[in-house]
């Protein structure tokens, strides 16, 4: 895929063909969320139910419109109840996939990752963008931006196969994982992060992480630019080419993400992946143009994670 437009119109295909899922929307009181999801619905993506303070909610709709006889409402003023109450409509199979409303990401995730109630599947949860850029020829995912503030080597597994699950979904049956460093070559004394690079591209020529081929340390422009791997003499599978880009931290992560989408003029998605389905999970700063692609994005994942037993309405 090339565009976000095609990754919702791929969606809605399948939506049409396999029957529509529902989304629960924790704290569905924010007017961003409600449009994206009501333009979800329309577009023949998803029905959902909203988790919320009713009232608000109600003037919210009256607002923009929104006919709130299209969805069921779960009234819940208190937005940890509404988080957990959402995450459980996901665990009963009522709902396909979780969608934050207006609550901050430490009560969603907390609802989420509760070994007793919630979606935790064993694997450290990350977050994954999506992005259509003006200067680069296809799609292509950034990771973690979000949640994990200093991966550990192990951690860095768990989120390169949360990010290569997502890509697999978009229909990259081997996305070519590029780990993002400064410089290109391994420095372990200063640059820790390096390292790590060279032993977890080793680990995947050894089958040890699978399902896609992974190259780094290389540096954000080799990463995307084989002009500029060429003059560098880097000779690599991704380079120039990446689907994925990991970074080292969250803090190289949202950096690189925000200025994707607020300086590069991209447009985006944004998924948290690694738990028994996916979250949507974007900036209360974002667009409803953006939560619709991440509506979209969900319906993806969740088809590929569950295509035989997700929760249809028609």
């Amino acid at each position: 895929m090339k565009t976000i437009a095609e990754l919702i119109q791929r969606a809605k295909t399948l939506s049409a063909e396999k029957g529509r899922v529902r989304i629960a929307v924790a704290a569905a009181q924010d007017e961003e969320v409600l449009v994206a999801v009501d333009a979800a619905r329309k577009d023949g993506l998803a029905d959902a139910i909203l988790v919320g303070d009713r009232a608000l909610i109600g003037a919210i709709a009256k607002e923009h419109g929104i006919d709130l006889s299209n969805y069921q409402i779960v009234d819940e003023a208190d937005v940890v109840r509404a988080a957990a109450l959402a995450v459980d409509y996901v665990r009963r199979g009522d709902a396909a996939f979780v969608m934050k409303g207006i609550l901050d990401t430490s009560v969603l995730l907390k609802a989420v990752l509760n070994k007793e109630t919630g979606l935790n599947a064993g694997r450290l949860v990350s977050h994954v963008g999506v992005a259509e850029s003006p200067n680069y020829h296809k799609l292509f995912l950034m990771t973690d931006a979000a949640i994990n503030i200093a991966p550990s080597l192990q951690e860095k597994v768990d989120i390169i196969k949360n990010a290569v699950d997502c890509a697999r979904a978009l229909g990259i049956a081997s996305p070519k994982v590029a780990l993002l460093a400064a410089v290109e070559k391994v420095n372990p004394d200063k640059m820790p992060c390096t390292m790590d690079a060279a032993i977890l591209t080793q680990m995947n020529r050894r089958g040890q992480i699978k399902d896609c081929i992974i190259d780094g340390p290389l540096a954000l422009d080799n990463a995307i630019s084989a002009e500029s791997a060429r003059i560098k003499k880097i000779d690599s599978p991704v380079a120039g080419d990446a689907d994925i880009l990991v970074a080292p931290d969250i803090e190289a992560g949202n950096i690189l993400y925000k200025a994707v989408i607020d300086l590069g003029g991209a447009r985006g998605a944004g998924l948290v992946m690694g738990a028994g389905a996916p979250v949507v999970l974007t900036s209360r700063a974002d667009t409803a143009e953006t939560k619709h692609a991440s509506i979209a994005l969900a319906v993806l994942v969740a088809f590929s994670q569950k295509s035989e037993t997700l929760p249809k309405l028609r």
